[in-house]
């Protein structure tokens, strides 16, 4: 189900006037559906995390999809794990690295993964600007996994994402249905708006540490 622009304002808690400005100017990605805007859910969350804004937590609540409780984030960085040593060169060398490093279940198809990801990093720079890129697929509900993943890259040598600003941590995020997709990503931004666990990651602390600095949060 696609937002209206009473709906994308209400959630990121500016007036209707506001937000159409904003997609005018080019700023806000939106579709045109019989004259009228219309948001993606998960696009409307990345763009207000590469911002740094905060968010209702309705956007989370995806009709028709089951309710269930979400783990805590720390819980998903385990699950994908914090990767050190990778390889320096382009943009899509290193992803092609970095899916082939991220855990999975027998059968997962990497190169679909690998494709994916690509595909979204063309309709944007999925860097925050801070030195951090939180790459992922723009449609997770197709990729069979059992639980959201956030696998931590620390790459040998920072690499250009695109927007000036060179990436040093790369997040790649894994989920096997959108409500699991916009929970991860909600509870990634916060947690990545936290001095210490900035702090942390552009340190290249040990695991233990950015794990703990993760948990303190709470996302």
């Amino acid at each position: 189900m696609q937002l209206t622009v009473r709906d994308a304002a209400r959630l990121l808690g500016v007036s209707e006037q506001v937000l159409e400005r904003w997609v005018r100017r080019g700023e806000l990605p939106a579709q045109l559906v019989d004259d009228r805007y219309r948001f993606n859910r998960i696009e409307l969350l990345e763009w207000a995390a590469q911002r740094k804004m905060q968010v209702s937590s309705e956007i989370l609540e995806e009709p028709g999809l089951a309710q269930r409780a979400s783990k805590p984030l720390v819980e998903a960085v385990r699950a994908g794990g914090i990767h050190r040593g990778l390889p320096g060169g382009g943009k899509e060398t290193l992803l092609r690295a970095m899916v082939e490093r991220i855990p999975a279940p027998p059968g997962f198809d990497r190169e679909f993964l690998y494709q994916m990801v690509l595909a979204r990093e063309h309709l944007g720079s999925s860097s925050l600007g801070n030195g951090i890129a939180i790459p992922h697929p723009r449609e997770p509900i197709v990729l069979r996994v059992d639980q959201p993943a956030v696998a931590i890259f620390f790459p040998d040598a920072p690499v250009d994402f695109g927007d000036g600003v060179p990436v040093h941590t790369i997040c790649l995020l894994v989920s096997p249905s959108t409500r699991a997709h916009l929970h991860a990503l909600a509870s990634l931004a916060t947690a990545l708006r936290d001095p210490d666990v900035a702090a942390k990651l552009a340190a290249r602390a040990p695991d233990a540490e950015i794990l703990g600095a993760i948990e303190k949060v709470g996302a």
